[in-house]
């Protein structure tokens, strides 16, 4: 299969709260190659890792020629980029249909800068926290395979597998950082 993979996710531990931290985790599949990258930052929001885990796997990648497949569970990210959500906001001046301003923006524009450099990328929206022991495993995968693509039941657990790969990147990176803040002021 020639195309790269890019599973990413976001945490944040205490999301909208006014002290929190939040993590993220990308990882990028092409061959036999892979990469993890992962990061955080304090004060943050669930929505802002998800699209940073996204943004991150998205640089890292130097071949623009060959074709991105980004799977993800944030609704917000992934239904704003296959939606194109985007296309009105610009025409409207980064204003939604209530005329507020996009949250995100500043990251929002870093992001499709990253996206439009590719020749082709496509999007998957996967369930997050899905265990491939769940009870509801099958249908979770006949959802997956009717509104994303069509594919075996191996497969699919592979990509579950990855997409929990990327979920405990994110998670520990957000409590590391929740950890050092706290030993920082006891």
């Amino acid at each position: 299969m020639n195309r790269i993979e890019l599973f990413c996710d976001g945490a944040c531990k205490g999301n909208q709260e006014e002290e929190n931290t939040g993590g993220y985790g990308a990882l990028l599949l092409y061959g036999k190659h892979e990469k993890e990258i992962s990061g955080g930052t304090v004060n943050t929001t669930n929505n802002i890792m998800e699209m940073t885990a996204m943004l991150e796997g998205l640089r890292a990648i130097k071949r623009v020629d060959i074709p991105v497949v980004v799977y993800g569970d944030s609704a917000y990210l992934l239904n704003g980029l296959k939606e194109k959500w985007y296309v009105a906001w610009r025409r409207n001046g980064w204003k939604t249909k209530a005329k507020t301003p996009v949250e995100n923006r500043a990251l929002w524009e870093e992001l499709l800068e990253q996206v439009e450099r590719f020749d082709s990328i496509s999007y998957r929206k996967i369930k997050g926290h899905l265990s491939t022991e769940s009870p509801t495993l099958e249908k979770w995968f006949e959802k997956y395979k009717e509104e994303e693509e069509d594919v075996s039941l191996e497969e699919f657990l592979r990509l579950l597998t990855n997409n929990a790969r990327v979920d405990k990147l994110a998670s520990e990176f957000a409590l590391q950082l929740q950890d050092s803040r706290t030993s920082i002021g006891e």
